[in-house]
């Protein structure tokens, strides 16, 4: 890391740490079961990704330093969800649960890599729509503070996810 770079990324981490730690805690916990990926992980992982001397990028406001960390929390994920399915690393292993009345993990809502390729065609047909999804998905922002992240009105907000929900849904289904 070039010392600029890294003088930037020591000043930084400890503003945004925190947020950063809540933002990846919220969208772990709606992860499979056998995700091994802890958040803190998640967190260096991306912010790592993020101030990367060779990848090294300027961010203009706090929505697009959180956008981009959003991009970055998805592409882990996603990595990390190809890399389990392969077969050398058990992907055609069918998981044998132990059935525990008491204690019930929620089943995935959707498919993480379908996600991702439907995130990339609507990215193409509606930037704006993508960020969102990204920004509410994999930051786990509210509507309110996604809107402030992508300095657009609440309203117009409201409107983009309800259009790129049922897109989502459409393509997903």
């Amino acid at each position: 890391m070039a010392p600029n770079v890294a003088l930037a990324a020591n000043q930084l981490l400890p503003v945004v740490y925190d947020e950063l730690r809540k933002l990846a805690a919220r969208k772990m916990s709606e992860e499979r079961p056998d995700q091994t990926l802890q958040a803190t992980a998640l967190v260096h992982e991306a912010f790592i990704r993020l101030v990367n001397a060779e990848n090294a990028q300027e961010w203009n406001s706090r929505g697009h330093f959180f956008t981009a960390a959003a991009e970055a929390m998805r592409r882990i994920l996603v990595e990390n969800a190809r890399h389990k399915r392969r077969l050398k690393h058990g992907g055609d292993r069918v998981r044998d649960d132990v059935e525990l009345p008491d204690i019930q993990a929620p089943e995935p809502r959707e498919d993480l890599i379908a996600l991702d390729a439907a995130l990339d065609r609507l990215k193409l047909e509606d930037p704006a729509a993508a960020q969102l999804v990204q920004l509410r998905y994999f930051a786990r922002l509210t509507l309110t503070e996604a809107a402030e992240a992508m300095n657009i009105s609440p309203r117009t907000a409201d409107r983009t996810w309800a259009y790129a929900k049922a897109w989502l849904h459409r393509e997903l289904s």
